[in-house]
């Protein structure tokens, strides 16, 4: 698991960072050096994501102890978009609270500032963390299949977002189209305009997928300007 972890990682990142030199060539010009910090830090990271993940399979294939299920009829149609939001809220809802903690001094010093090191970060910083960090992330996703049921595909799904929107809120420039990232809904999901603001002041837009709590805890500081 480790080892489908750090591949993972390393053709998203690779490909956004591909992506990046095609579109905004330049911008990682002269940061080799960070670069190459982010991609020994995450994949640091994914040998820690490696190992719970590894016992979820194991629990799922070998004991049945999860609540993973494979069977389309098991629960009714309308719980497999509900149970994406339900996975997607309550990483989302650990991920601001556990952000916020490691923002304070001791915990910021201990372990945070490794992320923080990638000022501004790049497409590969996404998993740049200190182990502390890295065990405190790695263990939500695996902690929910014990206690709510999820499709297979839909699980699949949740680390696919979760990968991706990793990646892009930290490439250092806005991927999504400007009547997408002003829309309705763009007000409540995180993209890299929103994100990009926490890499600069540190205390304000705290959230992973949705600014909901920071709106709700007076922590969101809104876009880079166009």
């Amino acid at each position: 698991m480790t080892a489908i972890v750090a591949v993972r990682y390393l053709l998203v990142s690779g490909g956004f960072a591909l992506a990046t030199r095609a579109v905004r060539p330049g911008l990682y010009r002269g940061r080799e050096r960070q670069i190459r910090a982010e991609i020994g830090w995450s994949l640091l990271s994914a040998a820690i994501y490696g190992l719970p993940a590894g016992l979820v399979a194991w629990g799922w294939q070998a004991r049945g102890w999860t609540r993973i299920y494979t069977e389309a009829g098991a629960y009714p149609l309308w719980y497999l978009p509900a149970s994406l939001l339900l996975y997607l809220l309550a990483h989302d809802t650990w991920f601001y609270w556990a952000h916020r903690l490691m923002h304070r001094p001791r915990w910021f010093r201990l372990a945070h500032a490794v992320h923080h090191a990638s000022r501004p970060p790049t497409a590969w910083a996404a998993m740049s963390f200190h182990p502390i960090e890295a065990i405190s992330g790695a263990v939500v996703i695996p902690a929910l299949v014990f206690v709510l049921p999820v499709h297979v595909a839909v699980l699949g799904l949740v680390l696919a977002i979760m990968t991706v929107m990793g990646v892009t809120n930290h490439m250092g420039w806005e991927m999504f189209p400007r009547a997408v990232v002003h829309s309705r809904a763009g007000a409540w999901l995180i993209t890299a305009s929103h994100h990009h603001l926490h890499h600069e002041h540190y205390r304000c837009n705290y959230g992973l997928y949705f600014r909901l709590w920071d709106r709700l805890c007076g922590t969101d500081r809104g876009l880079l300007a166009p």
